[in-house]
């Protein structure tokens, strides 16, 4: 088969040298891709929502299947582009059409699906710049700290978690009045915050039949100790040590299977993979998010850990037999670590030149803010490198990434050094 991944980052290089492994790969290629997928695919030069340029690619270079990495080409409806295409229309594509993209494209949307089918999640209510009093008056109803969201896509930077009541409502005010989040924070959700330990669960689907993937822990502040500005990511961990069996039942039954439930009772078609953005309240399970592809980077420790061949799965997901599948899963725990620029995530330079792959012998460089340059591998991105190594358990597995990161450098680059630490 020939297959395109559309999409540019540490989470299309791993699935790109995951389907690159599978002897059902004829050709492989990546839009836009990065100095890592150009090792193992053919990189196209087109933006990940030029729809008609990625038409083009896929019937240049006679594509059969289409894998979606990031979230906004499926909430812009890439899916349904190729459902309404005479020529596209028989080739599979992996992610959920717009209707099922709102999931992560609309915050009111996922809580009024939580709702409807009795998936335990934090109480909320939303408001526009036309109720904003009323929005002042919920905030005086809750408990410090509060918990703002953008209702819209806003690259992962539009929850505000805030402790003083006057700061909550001057924000959002500037959410709704200001668009401070641009055209996402038009509408705002405001929900009571919960306190407890998250971990992500990924689940693929073909819509009726699913596979409940590793779990994966990701760390998101910038700061040693889980302190400073929120980032993409900094480093993921699978499996989670705290989601014992006992707990993880409980996931599957009040979580995972009343989501896919909730799309066959709602008719919204989904072929692809499910991010339940998790949070553990004593011994609970609560659904913080959800997004509608893989995350970024607990792609670069879940993908390693399944041990079935992707393409095999990814089929199954588009002819909608994956109930005929085992899913196997390497018993070994994996970590990734991230490098990324100085600066990041406010302003940082780009085009240093990163040296020392070859020295790296005991993990897996996966590249997510890079390109070539005159031949040379420079930063592209505020989030550069995930360094990712299996271990007996996961302080092990961090040990050699820790190793293997010591031997790459680029100018300014940071990583945090203290992952697991709450673990």
């Amino acid at each position: 088969m020939n297959i395109l991944i559309i999409g540019s980052g540490g989470r299309e290089h791993t699935l790109a040298w995951k389907i690159a492994q599978s002897p059902k790969t004829t050709q492989l290629f990546v839009a836009p891709g990065n100095a890592g997928t150009a090792e193992i695919a053919v990189n196209v030069p087109v933006g990940v929502t030029d729809f008609q340029a990625i038409k083009e690619v896929v019937l240049d270079k006679s594509i059969d299947m289409v894998v979606v990495g990031p979230e906004v080409p499926l909430v812009e409806g890439v899916h349904d582009f190729f459902l309404n295409d005479d020529q596209l229309k028989n080739i599979p594509v992996i992610g959920p059409q717009k209707s099922g993209a709102i999931l992560e494209g609309s915050k009111e949307f996922a809580k009024e699906f939580m709702m409807r089918h009795q998936i335990p999640t934090a109480g909320y209510q939303s408001f526009t710049s036309e109720n904003l009093e009323e929005g002042y008056a919920f905030l005086e109803t809750l408990k410090p700290p509060y918990v703002l969201k953008a209702d819209g896509l806003a690259a992962g930077k539009g929850v505000l978690i805030l402790n003083d009541i006057n700061e909550a409502k001057a924000e959002l005010k500037k959410m709704l009045v200001d668009a401070k989040f641009g055209s996402a924070s038009t509408k705002v959700v405001i929900e009571e915050f919960l306190s407890g330990i998250e971990l992500s669960v990924f689940v693929l689907t073909d819509g009726k039949n699913y596979l409940t993937l590793p779990t994966a822990k990701d760390y998101k502040r910038i700061g040693e100790g889980d302190t400073g500005l929120n980032t993409g990511g900094m480093g993921a961990i699978s499996p989670v040590p705290f989601a014992d069996a006992t707990f993880m039942d409980k996931v599957e039954n009040r979580i995972v299977r009343p989501t896919i439930e909730g799309f066959q009772k709602d008719g919204i078609p989904y072929k692809g993979f499910v991010f339940i953005g998790l949070i553990k309240v004593d011994d609970e399970p609560y659904v913080i998010e959800y997004n509608v592809r893989m995350g970024d980077p607990e792609t670069e420790v879940v993908i390693p850990r399944v041990k079935n061949d992707m393409v095999t799965l990814l089929e199954a997901v588009a002819d909608g037999s994956l109930d005929k599948v085992t899913l196997e899963v390497d018993e070994r725990a994996a970590t990734t670590v991230v490098a990324v620029s100085g600066g990041y995530p406010e302003a940082y330079e780009k085009g240093k030149e990163i040296s020392g792959f070859e020295a790296v012998e005991d993990s897996i460089v996966f590249h997510a803010g890079t390109q070539l340059k005159e031949g040379k591998v420079v930063t592209s991105g505020g989030r550069v490198l995930a360094i990712t190594s299996f271990g007996d358990d996961f302080r092990e597995a961090l040990e050699t990434s820790y190793r293997s990161l010591e031997k790459l450098s680029f100018d300014k680059m940071y990583y945090r050094k203290d992952l697991g630490f709450d673990l």
